[in-house]
């Protein structure tokens, strides 16, 4: 008996004590994601195929590394609580899939839910974390989205506590996507238990708009933006906040798809694309595989965006760079282009988080248009330039 109650004492400093992996997600992760395209209609194939068309698109080679399947992969759970995939969708097992997946120089992310049920029905983990855990563990997974469906009497923090518990004594590294909605205020308490937090409720593929589903609602684009206020203080290298996966690819203009694109990469946002990889346009592969725009995701100072100001229709936006270098992007949310004249040295642009400023009445900084991939002068002379509507001009200022 004294042995028993030492082992639960044991267990439970260890499960008190932990902490979530370190060194991972550095900067905001990158990937793909099957629910915003496919939601429950998924199978190994989709998959397989995601995991190829990532590869052969370019996607890989420009940043993407995380293949991630959402909802409704679950069959049932055996008598011992070990939950499997669902055998009619995938008959070769989970661990085989994660097995090409990897394969492929790819990393493998699945999804489940803090609650009794995810959000499609399927077994949720409540009760079940240090099973699920250990399963995941042995499969080979990187990366676990944790939903919050069905989880009536449960407090966030400590259900999301608990996962990333078992996730650490699984002992696999995985990133652990916190994914509650921003319901609870994740930014406040999460940092030390998850990797990136949702701050929203779900988005969908429109421009300026909220879908309302009766009890919930999904969200625009500039909705969405509009919900990041005020977060910035909490993201930064290994702590993510996240604004929801894209709608790149799924329906709106090439201008607005820019623009989405854009501003997740000004939020310093993971970038996981959610669209049919195996069914690109030349312009969404451009869109999603623009390196300039996604090293300013990417920066290994991990600094969120900040808007400075607005004129008429037109947002503008700063996020400061490694090397002293910054980004700046004009955005127009409006229905009719702008004209915009910027004078650098006119403008006390300052990062009061950061106590950063690029001081243009100090320092030059060489324009670079990111998606223009041309030079666009410098911060000596005015800028004069007309912004399209729904549609950014972003550039790259490098410090002469």
């Amino acid at each position: 008996m004294k042995k028993l109650v030492f082992l639960f004492f044991n267990l439970f400093i260890l499960t008190a004590s932990a902490q979530k992996f370190e060194n991972l997600a550095q900067t905001p992760p990158m990937g793909w994601n099957s629910w915003n395209k496919f939601a429950c209609d998924i199978n190994e194939k989709v998959i397989r195929e995601a995991a190829d068309y990532m590869v052969s698109s370019g996607m890989k080679d420009a940043g993407y590394e995380y293949i991630v399947i959402d909802d409704c992969w679950h069959g049932k759970r055996d008598s011992l609580g070990f939950i499997s995939a669902n055998k009619e969708k995938f008959p070769s097992g989970m661990k085989a899939l994660v097995d090409y997946v990897h394969s492929k120089g790819l990393k493998f992310g699945i999804y489940s839910d803090a609650g009794w049920e995810t959000c499609g029905g399927r077994p949720g983990s409540r009760g079940r974390e240090f099973q699920d855990a250990q399963t995941y563990a042995k499969w080979g997974v990187d990366y676990l989205k944790y939903d919050w469906c069905n989880t009536e009497g449960l407090k966030a923090e400590g259900a999301y506590m608990t996962m990333r518990n078992a996730l650490r004594e699984a002992g696999r590294p995985i990133v652990l996507s916190i994914c509650e909605w921003g319901d609870n205020q994740p930014w406040e308490w999460a940092e030390n238990i998850g990797h990136l937090w949702r701050t929203t409720g779900d988005i969908y593929n429109c421009w300026d708009c909220e879908e309302d589903h009766g009890t919930w609602s999904s969200f625009g684009v500039l909705q969405i933006l509009d919900m990041q206020d005020g977060l910035r203080k909490y993201a930064g290298p290994g702590h993510w906040n996240d604004p929801d996966m894209m709608e790149v690819g799924n329906g709106m203009s090439v201008s607005e798809d820019r623009a989405h694109f854009t501003m997740w990469c000004m939020l310093a946002a993971p970038l996981i694309a959610g669209n049919d990889l195996s069914n690109m346009s030349e312009a969404t592969v451009a869109i999603l595989t623009n390196r300039e725009v996604i090293a300013i995701n990417q920066d290994k100072l991990g600094i969120q965006g900040f808007k400075y100001k607005t004129i008429d229709d037109v947002e503008i936006w700063f996020k400061p760079l490694e090397n002293e270098n910054w980004a700046v992007t004009f955005l127009n949310r409006g229905d009719e282009a702008q004209k915009v004249s910027f004078n650098w040295n006119d403008e006390p642009v300052v990062d009061e988080l950061n106590k950063l400023s690029p001081h243009f009445d100090e320092n030059t900084y060489q324009l670079r248009d990111v998606w223009q991939h041309q030079s666009a002068g410098t911060t000596q002379r005015k800028l004069k330039v007309e912004v399209p509507p729904h549609d950014v001009i972003t550039y790259t200022l490098e410090k002469k």
